[in-house]
């Protein structure tokens, strides 16, 4: 498996995803998983991200999101490519990445999992918030968790909640 997380560690909130990363490669060195896991960090996604999904059976994909209607401190669904063309290499959505694979690959990628990291303060400089830092202990439970479930179904129906 996968674990990609991306956003900027200079960035304030943007830092989750590699936060996250960061505890989840610390944690996991101790346990059977550090033979299971692959990590990879990254500050966004480039379309030259398409070729590391391609030797994984699932990926989990790690990001902040600024989107203030969260109601918890994490987000998890499963992704669906996009296969439009509409993209730059400075503003490439998880979905886009999948539509690259398909286009590069001719199949669809493996499973795809987002994890969204409730963020609040982007601002260049910042440290991490008191909240995020709080969300991000909890969002860390969850994926603890979650890596422990080796059935894929397990994970889809988490992410259909």
């Amino acid at each position: 498996m996968l674990i990609f997380a991306y956003g900027n560690p200079s960035r304030g909130d943007d830092a989750l995803g590699p936060a996250l990363l960061d505890e989840i490669q610390q944690i996991a060195a101790h346990t059977r998983l550090a033979f299971e896991l692959e990590f990879l960090s990254d500050f966004q996604l480039q379309i030259e991200h398409a070729t590391d999904l391609h030797r994984h059976d699932r990926v989990l994909l790690i990001d902040a999101c600024a989107e203030t209607t969260m109601e918890q401190a994490w987000r998890f669904s499963v992704l669906s490519p996009d296969t439009s063309t509409a993209y730059t290499t400075h503003a490439m959505s998880p979905q886009q990445l999948l539509g690259v694979y398909q286009q590069v690959y001719g199949k669809s990628a493996p499973p795809v999992f987002m994890l969204a990291l409730r963020g609040q303060l982007f601002n260049l400089g910042e440290p991490l918030s008191e909240q995020a830092q709080i969300d991000l202990q909890q969002a860390s439970r969850f994926c603890w968790q979650l890596l422990q479930q080796p059935d894929l179904q397990v994970w889809l129906d988490l992410a259909a909640k």
